[in-house]
């Protein structure tokens, strides 16, 4: 007869949870606010998600830096136009950085805040991004309020601004408001959803499985086994303490153990029993898969973000899938993030900002450099002067190679 004990139980070196979705379990209930997430806290989640997952951080930073476009095109006669563009606020912000972070912010958290700075007299103007992150609309839906810490709030260390077009009176004598745009969401009525927001599981899979390869590499690539420890435990509770104690000593690294309390023969001694793993490929496929969707999710391109690796550099494929993605996603993001602030431009400094535009450039050259710069306005469909003498420049001769003699 056997009279081994065996008490088993299993200890995962990385068992601790990490958040995916949310940063805090308990639900928030506020009179003065509407919550963004049960926990108040999604706009944090969403952007942990994307410092977590290469593929989708890539195409939000991608797509921001396409939509901001490269500059603005705009009447040079109108100076206060060129003011704005050049300087848009006190920072030093060109109105292109300020547009840059709009866009940032509205493609990760499907919500965007710029903040609009002028005076009794509209003497001035200035145009400043609010981290999306910090703001939350109030109960009655009339004001955003400001606040550095959304988990320890406190309402007397909030900033409250009225949405526009609504301008209040604050403290230093300047009339301020809000502009909050957000994706259209049926269901949500206060904050936008981000596009991507069907990819979160895959963005989560890609995250798991770099972890996973991560596991792999701290381990020296040492496949997970099982531990059998020659002990011996009057209880439950002895045991567990065995285990956790030898998981303590042997499990520092992550990686998924297996440990098993027995009390065996005098020769019996402890030993790890390497389990094999023969789905290696089955990781690196579900890897694969998940960046496919990721780039599904976001409505992208994986050339125009540098993912198609295997089908090597194609000109002609990355001008046109940019063609495509100009007019179906990135043209459609300039117009609504553009129309309010040329409609303020010309209520508060009556400066017609009708020309003001942004300037959109394919990420590889697609005009020969011996065109000149009349020709490739005329080709985008821009205003062009064949009598500029600077619409007379070739085009080598304003790019980085400064190419100014042609065979």
């Amino acid at each position: 007869m056997n009279n081994n004990k065996t008490k088993t139980l299993v200890a995962v070196g990385n068992a601790a949870t990490e958040p995916l979705f949310a940063i805090s379990s308990r639900k928030v209930q506020s009179e003065k606010f509407w919550r963004w997430g049960d926990d108040n806290l999604m706009p944090a989640a969403l952007s942990l998600m994307s410092r977590r997952s290469t593929t989708h951080r890539r195409i939000i930073n991608d797509k921001a830096d396409y939509i901001a476009g490269k500059g603005f095109s705009y009447d040079e006669s109108k100076q206060l136009l060129g003011k704005i563009v050049t300087c848009a606020n006190g920072n030093g912000d060109s109105l292109r950085e300020v547009l840059s972070r709009l866009a940032f912010d509205k493609a990760l958290m499907g919500n965007a805040f710029l903040e609009v700075v002028t005076d009794d007299r509209h003497s001035f103007l200035s145009l400043y991004h609010q981290d999306a992150s910090r703001c939350r609309l109030s109960r009655e839906s009339q004001h955003v309020l400001l606040h550095h810490d959304w988990s320890q709030f406190r309402s007397e260390d909030a900033q409250r601004l009225p949405l526009y077009p609504t301008f209040e009176k604050q403290e230093d004598g300047t009339l301020r408001s809000i502009i909050h745009y957000k994706e259209y969401e049926p269901m949500y009525s206060h904050y936008g959803v981000p596009k991507y927001i069907a990819g979160m599981g895959v963005s989560a899979i890609a995250y798991k499985t770099d972890c996973w390869n991560i596991s792999r590499l701290e381990n020296s690539f040492q496949l997970s086994g099982v531990m059998m420890l020659d002990a011996s435990a009057e209880s439950d509770a002895e045991a567990e303490r065995i285990v956790r104690m030898a998981e303590q000593k042997f499990a520092g690294n992550p990686g998924q153990v297996m440990f098993v309390l027995r009390e065996g023969a005098e020769n019996d001694n402890s030993r790890f029993i390497p389990v094999e793993s023969s789905n290696e490929g089955d990781w690196s496929q579900l890897h694969d898969q998940a960046t496919s969707d990721i780039v599904i999710a976001h409505s992208w391109f994986r050339s125009l973000s540098g993912l198609d690796y295997s089908a090597g550099f194609s000109a002609e494929r990355i001008l046109h899938e940019y063609e495509v993605a100009l007019n179906t996603v990135i043209l459609a993001e300039q117009a609504e993030l553009l129309w309010p602030i040329k409609r303020i431009i010309e209520q508060t400094l009556g400066e017609d900002a009708s020309s003001l535009e942004i300037v959109n450039r394919p990420p590889t050259r697609s005009k020969p450099i011996y065109m000149k710069v009349w020709e490739a306005r005329k080709a985008d469909g821009l205003d062009y002067d064949e009598s500029d003498p600077k619409q007379q420049l070739y085009l080598s001769e304003i790019t980085k190679y400064n190419v100014t003699k042609i065979n």
